[in-house]
């Protein structure tokens, strides 16, 4: 692997901006490609960051022998078949969150990947935050003692909209893959694969959930109260509760930057880690480092825990009674 790593970015609309924002703080990168389904969009997106070769499809960026690794920014519903097409070509992956529509999907990628040897990783960017990085830290070091419960919840209030991809059942549509994924990624990364799952989803007019509510049980007795929405701003507020002190993650949790440490019998203590670029720039780190040392995944983000968070949204989907087309 060369030591500059070459990125290529699969889709065009809002995220892969901000990704492609993301990486202009990263040393020793450079994104080199643009893969869109249409010539004149991938232009336009060349030609505003300066990408300077632009594809007028998916399969010419996979097999462009100037890219080493593919950015995954399509709808959730392409998100097999775009990661596919990148492992089957040699390329490593970073697919953007939720992984796949569901665990059977994952599954198929995942395998591929591994036959192909090439890396693969979710794009969970918030988990290779400064903020997260030291809450992972303080867990270790057992701060509030033994870890009991975790609050966190993830929402916006959006305007309904049925041509929409977050109201359209056939782009995977619905609060919990879009973004409901950030709390059950955060309690897994906590508790690990929930053995109980309670839940209830308000399905609006096109089908999918607006909002919902979690419970994830664990086998050590942990609880997780999750909740969710795509037409409900809530508080994005993160509190992991231990038997000796608390953790709060200040709002917006996904992208945090304080922390608030309390002890039993100690004065709070307040944490403040600021964020070098957008956020985006640390998964990207953690990718192009992972390639120099010649890993296939993630240690932080590893392939069987994306596969195990794919099956607890399942889980709570068929408690929902809530399927998508493709499938």
């Amino acid at each position: 692997m060369a030591k500059k790593i070459r990125w290529g970015i699969l889709g065009t609309g809002r995220i892969a901006h901000t990704f492609a924002a993301g990486l202009r703080s990263v040393p020793d990168v450079e994104l080199v490609a643009v893969g869109s389904r249409l010539k004149q969009t991938a232009d336009k997106f060349g030609d505003e960051l300066n990408v300077p070769r632009r594809h007028a499809s998916y399969e010419d960026l996979a097999n462009d022998p100037d890219v080493d690794v593919i950015y995954i920014s399509s709808p959730h519903s392409a998100h097999e078949e775009n990661s596919l097409l990148c492992i089957n070509a040699g390329k490593a992956v970073l697919c953007e969150k939720p992984f796949t529509i569901n665990a059977r999907q994952a599954e198929a990628v995942i395998t591929a990947a591994r036959t192909r040897g090439v890396f693969l990783m979710e794009a969970m960017w918030p988990r290779f935050l400064p903020a997260m990085v030291r809450v992972r830290e303080l867990l270790a070091e057992q701060a509030i003692g033994d870890v009991r419960m975790l609050t966190s919840d993830c929402g916006f209030g959006a305007a309904f909209d049925p041509k929409h991809r977050l109201f359209d059942p056939a782009l995977g549509g619905g609060a919990l893959l879009d973004v409901g994924v950030y709390p059950v990624s955060l309690s897994s990364m906590i508790f690990g694969e929930p053995d109980r799952i309670a839940s209830l989803a308000s399905l609006g007019a096109t089908g999918v959930d607006e909002q919902s509510a979690m419970i994830l049980g664990y086998p050590a007795g942990q609880l997780a109260i999750l909740s969710t929405a795509i037409r409900t701003s809530t508080p994005n507020e993160t509190h992991i509760l231990g038997s000796e002190g608390m953790i709060r993650i200040h709002s917006p949790a996904v992208k945090a930057t304080m922390l608030t440490v309390s002890r039993s019998g100690k004065q709070p203590e307040t944490i403040e880690l600021p964020l070098d670029g957008n956020g985006y720039n640390y998964q990207a780190v953690a990718v192009a480092d992972a390639l120099r040392a010649g890993k296939r995944e993630s240690d932080i983000m590893p392939l069987d825990e994306t596969l195990a968070i794919m099956r607890t949204m399942d889980r709570i989907r068929e408690q929902w009674q809530l399927s998508y087309p493709m499938e």
